[in-house]
């Protein structure tokens, strides 16, 4: 090569590579956004059947007036149940922690309390087994609080910039939903004519697909909590609206969130009403989530989401190591739509291989009559 083309190579190789660390610079600077757009996506793809529903219900309802009254819907159950739940969740919430703060602060702190109970339910040797594994357990309960009390004002300031978010998520719910059309026609015009039925089909089964699985983890968790309420109140262990709402949003969390928040009501059933009814409770929630896992997800699940066990759990590890919570939360429904993505493109390239070999052998029967001499 000669020392001018090899310098023009080097300088182009140069600008391309600031060209793509500049452009991945600016998506680091905006990751916010891009984050905001992405729920507003799946939020849009939730709601889109209920303001599809209002549409077709009633002809005068045009889809503006149908966003509005999706949303006024959706405030108006949260104002229901924050108007019935919310004062005696608040109340509970209050007696949990005097019980939390009294079980630490008690004569000993929490070792001594833990003793006690043991002894008086006859699991004193046991207890002494385990007893120097809990003797740091005050000093560890007491940093914490110690952080959590010096993260207040932190705390306020991320709450301050949720409710910005939140506000920004729902407006750019409430554009993506108006043109939505108009977004997906305008996305189609980059492909190429044969391609667009494809993608339209794409983005129409991702679109069920992400619905589908929210709806379904939602009432999933709903029938988790409801049935570790009524549980609660028919054993007579307090707070059972705090711990069955605290199982209900843990529930959310695919494959380890439900154990989590049965950890919790058992840990508590053990201090606030004793061993046998934390043995109860532990037995209520490995038949639960035996019947959660073999009956309710597959039966919600079986139109949302068409993934195997093993791609599951690795689609939440590679959620969880990339975004932590957030992405476990999302990482089942962003494999069902590379599933979705893999299969369609796969399926058109077989039909477009399968049509261009049926052309090639129509082309010789259809040439064949020109080849004949002419009859005499």
């Amino acid at each position: 090569m000669a020392p001018s083309q090899v310098m023009r190579t080097v300088a182009v190789a140069l600008l391309t590579a600031a060209v793509v660390l500049g452009g991945l610079l600016l998506l680091w600077q905006i990751r916010s956004v891009i984050g905001w757009v992405a729920i507003a996506l799946f939020l849009a793809a939730v709601l889109n059947p209920a303001v599809k529903w209002l549409e077709r219900r009633h002809r005068m309802v045009k889809r503006s007036l149908a966003i509005v009254l999706t949303y006024l819907g959706v405030v108006l159950a949260l104002v229901l149940i924050v108007g019935v739940f919310v004062p005696v969740l608040i109340d509970e919430i209050r007696n949990l922690i005097d019980f939390i703060v009294g079980v630490v602060q008690s004569p000993g702190g929490p070792t001594a309390y833990l003793e006690a109970t043991a002894d008086q339910y006859g699991l004193g040797g046991l207890f002494d087994r385990i007893k120097g594994q809990l003797s740091d357990l005050p000093s560890e309960l007491g940093e914490l609080a110690k952080s959590f009390l010096l993260s207040a004002g932190q705390i306020a300031v991320s709450a301050a910039g949720v409710l910005v978010s939140l506000v920004t998520i729902l407006t750019l719910t409430f554009f993506l939903l108006l043109g939505r059309e108009r977004l997906i026609d305008g996305g189609l015009r980059l492909f190429p004519e044969p391609r667009r039925p494809l993608v339209r089909s794409i983005v129409e089964q991702s679109a069920g697909a992400v619905s589908g699985y929210v709806s379904g983890n939602l009432a999933i968790s709903f029938v988790a909590g409801v049935t570790t309420f009524i549980l609660l109140v028919v054993l007579g262990i307090p707070y059972p609206a705090a711990l069955a709402l605290l199982v209900a949003v843990l529930d959310l969390i695919p494959m380890v969130g439900a154990t989590l928040g049965a950890a919790v009501v058992v840990i508590v059933g053990f201090f606030a009403a004793g061993p046998l009814y934390a043995g109860i409770l532990l037995v209520f929630f490995l038949i639960y989530q035996q019947f959660e896992g073999s009956v309710l997800q597959p039966i919600v699940y079986s139109r949302a989401v068409h993934l195997d066990a093993l791609t599951i759990f690795v689609a939440l590890l590679v959620g969880g190591a990339l975004l932590g919570l957030p992405g476990a939360l999302v990482a089942i429904p962003i494999a069902e739509i590379i599933r979705i993505v893999v299969t369609d493109v796969l399926a058109y390239r077989r039909s477009r291989r399968g049509e261009e070999e049926e052309e090639e052998e129509e082309e010789p029967a259809v040439s064949s009559p020109s080849l004949q001499p002419p009859p005499t």
